[in-house]
């Protein structure tokens, strides 16, 4: 099972909120970054906005960040959008053979692992904030992101 794309276009999102000027960060400008529909933006920011991560109001251009990237973490993003199916990130197939010692045994016997495994990539997660992903990017294109650690209309 794999996380949900809304966590990394939520990264995405809340980057290119940081960076823009009031107003230009509009869901068709953002979609086109992202390569989506704007539908899936607009969906996402009200995720995030629900969250207490970004003020958007319908009808006016523009969601705006709510505290600075450096302030948000990872986890808090994934939480945002419910990343995760429920159920949690790992499942074992379901209706295993009852008949078989491994078929009868393999949930029980997995899903103590699948718990700590999700529990260390929460952890990770809870430890990285946003501004953090916003300096990699800063690297990787050699570039200076003006203002990523305060909100955009502060």
């Amino acid at each position: 099972m794999n996380i949900s794309t809304k966590f990394p276009v939520a990264v995405h999102t809340l980057i290119l909120l940081s960076i823009s000027q009031p107003g230009t960060a509009t869901s068709d400008m953002i979609a086109s970054s992202v390569n989506t529909n704007p539908v899936v933006i607009r969906r996402i920011t009200g995720m995030l906005g629900r969250a207490g991560l970004v003020e958007a109001r319908a009808g006016i251009a523009g969601a705006r960040l709510k505290k600075p990237l450096a302030e948000i973490t990872l986890l808090e993003v994934y939480k945002a959008v419910n990343a995760v199916g429920e159920g949690g990130l790992f499942a074992v197939h379901e209706s295993p053979n009852p008949n078989c010692e491994v078929g009868r045994n393999i949930q029980a016997a997995m899903n103590p692992i699948f718990i700590s495994a999700q529990r260390a990539m929460e952890q990770i997660l809870e430890q990285t904030t946003v501004a953090d992903v916003a300096g990699d990017i800063s690297q990787l294109e050699g570039i200076v992101l003006p203002d990523y650690f305060a909100p955009t209309n502060s």
